[in-house]
């Protein structure tokens, strides 16, 4: 275990991977899959209550001033990353098929990762501050403004369907409000209680990707993809981190970043939010569509932590070469 997390694998990475095989395998049908999707609605709006409950907007407005920095880190989340993907897509879209495409179009307007990004700031000595900030306003605005590019993208009359609207305002919206109002009088309980956050964290997680796979599994999707095109996915995957992470470091020398701003902008405009993504994408798509739809976020996701892993374990040693500490944790 202790070698598996040099490269970004831990417990909660082995279980991520044993849920998709069990939801592949032993599908949750009929009523089963009736009740998940309900404790899985719910569970999801407790998530994001607590996300609520924890943001603190000193944070933000400290990391706020440094503008360059945000506004780069902003631009690679939301114009970057979604430009890249439309290339993609208008490439290799008729060999992924529809489902991985616009999979990989909704990678490409998630957030970035909150946790993870901010782990490994810390570790390879860069700007905490400013990944705090960077990545919660990437996740507070990603809440409106992935479903918005979703449907700019799409070219839907009427873009996002009103439903879908609905969903998300009633699970992710109005619990993060609800919880950032009642922060002054629960926000240190659950700020001491982090094993309590950890585990609606990665629970609501674990159930939202079995919930998704099952779907795709009793809808049939998985059958209609054929091995190939799997491969052609994981290719254009590691094509796609390799891209944004070459960019962000030609931007980090073209605009004379510090280092620590360097680093920064690294790990926090070159990943993306499965945490965030994946309770839009319950709310966006047909339930027997998500898991297809997601498959691109868990292995960008998957890729992004072993890079970033290798990374901030080589930026740590050349801060201090006796460094062989690995704080990575999932975003």
């Amino acid at each position: 275990m202790k070698f598996l997390k040099r490269f970004g694998i831990d417990l909660y990475m082995l279980l991520l991977m044993a849920v998709v095989t069990l939801g592949a395998l032993i599908p949750a049908r009929g009523v089963g899959a009736e009740v998940l999707g309900h404790v899985t609605f719910w569970a999801v709006a407790l998530l994001f209550f607590i996300y609520g409950a924890k943001l603190d907007l000193a944070s933000i407005r400290a990391g706020i001033m440094n503008l360059r920095l945000q506004s780069l880190s902003f631009l690679a989340t939301y114009v970057m990353f979604p430009l890249i993907g439309l290339a993609f897509a208008g490439l290799l879209g008729r060999w992924l098929g529809p489902e991985l495409t616009l999979g990989l179009l909704f990678l490409a307007v998630l957030p970035s990762t909150i946790q993870s990004s901010i782990a490994f700031t810390g570790m390879a000595g860069g700007n905490v501050p400013a990944a705090i900030c960077s990545a919660t306003v990437s996740n507070l605005i990603g809440v409106v403004l992935t479903p918005a590019l979703m449907a700019l993208i799409l070219h839907q009359s009427g873009g996002v369907s009103g439903d879908a609207v609905i969903k998300i305002a009633t699970q992710i919206l109005l619990p993060f409000a609800v919880g950032q109002m009642l922060r002054r009088w629960i926000g240190s309980f659950i700020q001491r209680h982090k094993l309590l956050t950890m585990i609606v964290d990665r629970g609501s997680i674990l159930l939202i990707v079995y919930s998704a796979f099952s779907a795709g599994t009793v809808a049939g999707i998985w059958s209609a993809i054929p091995v190939p095109r799997f491969i052609l996915l994981g290719l254009v995957i590691a094509l796609y981190l390799a891209i944004v992470m070459g960019l962000m470091r030609l931007a980090w020398k073209q605009f004379r970043l510090p280092r620590p701003d360097g680093i920064t902008l690294l790990f926090c405009g070159s990943t993306k939010s499965l945490a965030t993504g994946l309770p839009i994408a319950t709310a966006l798509f047909p339930p027997s569509q998500v898991g297809a739809i997601v498959l691109p976020i868990m292995l960008f996701h998957l890729l992004q932590l072993l890079v970033c892993a290798v990374l901030a374990q080589r930026f740590a040693e050349e801060i201090n070469p006796a460094s062989s500490s690995n704080p990575s944790k999932q975003g």
